[in-house]
């Protein structure tokens, strides 16, 4: 990716910005070039690619935002973990050939593939389920996810579509989940700090609800943002994210958290304010925003 020449860059006011968007190369449905064409679509003018632990979908991405006009921020969902909670990390503007992050990613993924296989391994002694029926819903270079197994589910006419395979087969209570290796939430800031990004927790009020005491430690430690108008956090918990944000001068974002058809949300359905992607692009040095070149 390259940075278009800084006179041509155009005013980030010029619309909508969403910096939390999935594609295949996590567990989106839509490759990045479709899902950079359903953003147009949608009205946005700037987005962030944030799939999970991987940077795979960057250049793609990039290429066809600046097709369309739009801007695009580099970015990435880092996986933690505070106890039993899961904790995401959304990463912008990191250097993605940093040694120590992408260890970590690396990781990560592998140990998704070894927890994917052990999930089908137990659902298989009860319901019609092959690895190979969840290997033929992954698309190539995608890490194996949960996400892919529901997908299998449905391909198999077990469940419907993915939200009754996660409400039901993968529900924890229903004894099928593994836990999985992720870094603890202090750790993964530290990374991302370290390989020059700014990073932002992703709906911190929804079903994992973070406690304050977490919140504040993940603050001295270099948290940069919290992204507060998401579908997942509540009402009372964006009042309180809101309250802490404004007591430590934190970057606030609201997202889509779109994946394609495998979630209801729309991209744009929630946006970030152009002042608060303006500190996000002061703040990383890890790698740059692509903006579109104007055509004089």
């Amino acid at each position: 990716m390259t940075d278009a020449d800084p006179t041509s860059r155009p005013a980030l006011f010029d619309g909508p910005v969403d910096l939390h968007l999935h594609s295949n190369r996590s567990d989106g449905t839509e490759d990045p070039a479709t899902l950079v064409e359903r953003a147009a679509h949608e009205g946005l003018r700037t987005i962030a690619l944030t799939d999970h632990d991987t940077t795979a979908g960057w250049v793609d991405a990039a290429e066809a935002a600046t097709a369309h006009g739009m801007t695009f921020i580099p970015g990435m969902e880092l996986s933690a973990k505070d106890g039993w909670r899961s904790v995401h990390v959304l990463a912008y503007l990191f250097d993605p050939t940093d040694p120590d992050l992408s260890a970590e990613t690396a990781r990560i993924r592998e140990d998704r593939i070894g927890r994917a296989e052990r999930i089908v391994k137990g659902i298989a002694r009860d319901y019609p389920l092959r690895w190979e029926d969840v290997l033929e819903q992954t698309d190539p270079g995608a890490t194996v996810g949960r996400p892919h197994i529901a997908d299998a589910l449905v391909a198999r006419g077990i469940v419907r579509d993915r939200g009754e395979a996660f409400d039901g087969i993968l529900h924890p209570r229903q004894g099928y989940y593994e836990a999985h290796y992720a870094p603890d939430p202090l750790t993964a800031i530290e990374l991302v700090v370290g390989a020059g990004g700014v990073p932002v927790i992703a709906h911190p009020a929804g079903r994992e609800r973070m406690t304050d005491a977490t919140v504040r430690r993940l603050i001295d430690a270099g948290l940069a943002g919290l992204e507060i108008d998401h579908r997942e956090n509540t009402a009372e918990g964006r009042a309180w994210l809101r309250g802490i944000a404004a007591e430590n001068d934190l970057i606030v974002t609201g997202s889509s958290d779109y994946h394609g058809a495998g979630k209801p949300n729309v991209p744009g359905e929630n946006t970030t304010d152009p002042a608060m992607l303006q500190r996000i692009i002061d703040s990383g040095f890890g790698s740059a925003p692509v903006y579109p070149v104007r055509t004089r």
